[in-house]
């Protein structure tokens, strides 16, 4: 439960980042999503370290491991968007809730056993 308002949390940076890089500022939404990604995954990991997970490893160790799987996830947001908009024409905030789910799962699962496993 925690988990997911941390993300929402989180979810809220991206979409807000993306939104305003898009439509202020007339940006790729692919590339725009890219950036709401990295928001996201700065905020998801300082929640996620100190309220979900109450994790003891450093910060050093908890943060390589976290970024590893936010760069991946940024990765998989990233293709998925191209081929979302690109290829199949979804509109660009269609594409990113799809994404949103499947990036989600990825990192919880890579998350809470590998990044946060240390109580």
């Amino acid at each position: 439960m925690l988990f997911g308002a941390v993300g929402a949390v989180g979810t809220a940076g991206h979409y807000l980042t993306l939104i305003l890089l898009v439509e202020a500022l007339h940006q790729d939404p692919t590339l725009s999503s890219l950036f709401g990604a990295i928001i996201g995954a700065v905020i998801n990991y300082v929640l996620n370290y100190k309220y979900t997970f109450k994790s003891n490893k450093p910060h050093h160790v908890a943060a390589s491991q976290f970024m590893v799987i936010a760069a991946l996830g940024a990765g998989i947001n990233t293709l998925l968007m191209f081929i979302f908009i690109r290829q199949l024409q979804l509109y660009y905030l269609l594409a990113q809730v799809l994404t949103t789910g499947i990036v989600l799962a990825w990192n919880f699962v890579l998350n809470k056993f590998w990044t946060f496993s240390g109580k």
